[in-house]
Parts: structure tokens; C-alpha cells; sequence
């Protein structure tokens, strides 16, 4: 079945506030709705891409620093999904105690998180996988959380050279038995496979409250 593009469209149309900034476990807010949490390497997009798809300027703080995201930032979506902004990983301009405390709370965040559906694995697309982003799919698969790799800024590279990327990143994926098979491509700056990741994400909502 093809996502629901217009379903998409209206959920993220609807009211997205900023709920808590999580820098432990024992702070995390109540899991009581779907969530979807965006992961990847440092300063890869990930707040550029929730500002994206729900149309913001400024919901989640974008920075030029890696390293800038420190806790685990949380969204309401029209009060049926809950969207998790986790700190970035690999190179990070922070001491090094401050990175191994983001490293443990994010990961014990994606393992133990009930209400938590999908993990969208952002990947710059000029650079393509990292081994930080394999180490990644690894313990997602040991854990059984499911994910799904979505690459940004795709509007660097040329219509071929993009193909030919999510390809390769759609091949090796095939040999992992949490990721989901398809590769999202998108560009936060035009725009450019935002309706469909939408659509993806309105698959998780639960009927309004």
C-alpha cells in the first residue's frame, strides 16, 4: 500500500509544541503516544529535517556547532505522535565525559523505549555510511527496534549520483534484519521527499486525543 500522502500533509499541519528536554532516563517524559526518534552523525540535519517536515523555521535548534544537541528533545504532533530529537554522534566538539553521558542515554533511550516505532537513521548523502552508522544498525538489530535510513541533503549531489547513493546504502542494508528496505531521500532546503517521509511517519498516529 502506497504511504498516504494527503494523511501526511494533515498531521504534520497540525500543532507541534515542544514538550521536554530529557539529559537522563529518569527524565524522559511519559511514553503514552507513538514515537519516532531521528538519529545520525553529528550536524547531519536532523533538526533541519524536523523543522522540515512540520514546516517550522525554528522548532528544533539548528546549529553549525556538532555536538550542539546535548539531551534528548522531544515533540507533541497534533497530540498523536511524539518526535525524538537525540543527540548526534561520531565527531562532537564536547568533552569527552559529556559525549560518553549523550552516547549511554541515547542508547538506553532507542532499547528501552515501549511506544518507540520506528528509528530514522539520518545519513548525510554526500558522504554516504560511516562505520558509526553500521555500529548503529548493529545494536538496532540485536535489540530489535526497527529503522530506516533516510538520507539529507540530497540536493548537493547530482540526480545519478543520488540514485547510485541510495542504492548502495539500499544494498546493505538488505543484509540487516531490523532496517526497513526502503531509503528515504530527502532535501530539507528544497523540500524534496518531505511529503513522502510524512506520509511514512502518519502510518504510526493513533486517533486524536
Amino acid at each position: 500500500m502506497e504511504p498516504d500522502v494527503e494523511a501526511g500533509r494533515l498531521l504534520f499541519a497540525s500543532g507541534c509544541d515542544f514538550v521536554a528536554g530529557a539529559a537522563t532516563v529518569a527524565s524522559l517524559p511519559p511514553a503514552t503516544l507513538p514515537e519516532v526518534a531521528f538519529v545520525g552523525r553529528s550536524n547531519v540535519g536532523k533538526s533541519s529535517l524536523i523543522n522540515a517536515l512540520t514546516g517550522r523555521k525554528s522548532l528544533a535548534r539548528v546549529s553549525r556547532t556538532p555536538g550542539r544537541t546535548q539531551q534528548i528533545n522531544f515533540f507533541r504532533l497534533g497530540g498523536r505522535l511524539m518526535l525524538a530529537d537525540l543527540p548526534g554522534y561520531g565527531f562532537a566538539r564536547a568533552p569527552k565525559r559529556r559525549i560518553a553521558q549523550w552516547s549511554d542515554l541515547a542508547l538506553r533511550y532507542l532499547k528501552g523505549r515501549p511506544t518507540l516505532r520506528r528509528v530514522l537513521i539520518l545519513v548525510d548523502s554526500r558522504h554516504g555510511l560511516k562505520d558509526s552508522d553500521r555500529l548503529l544498525f548493529e545494536l538496532l538489530d540485536e535489540s530489535a527496534v526497527s529503522y530506516q535510513v533516510v538520507l539529507t541533503k540530497i540536493d548537493a549531489l547530482k540526480s545519478d549520483d543520488a540514485d547510485a547513493r541510495a542504492r548502495a546504502v539500499g544494498s546493505e542494508l538488505a543484509g540487516h534484519v531490523a532496517a526497513h528496505p526502503d531509503v528515504a531521500v530527502t532535501s530539507a532546503e528544497t523540500g524534496s521527499g518531505i511529503p513522502e517521509l510524512r506520509a511514512a511517519l502518519a502510518g504510526f498516529v493513533t486517533e486524536p486525543r
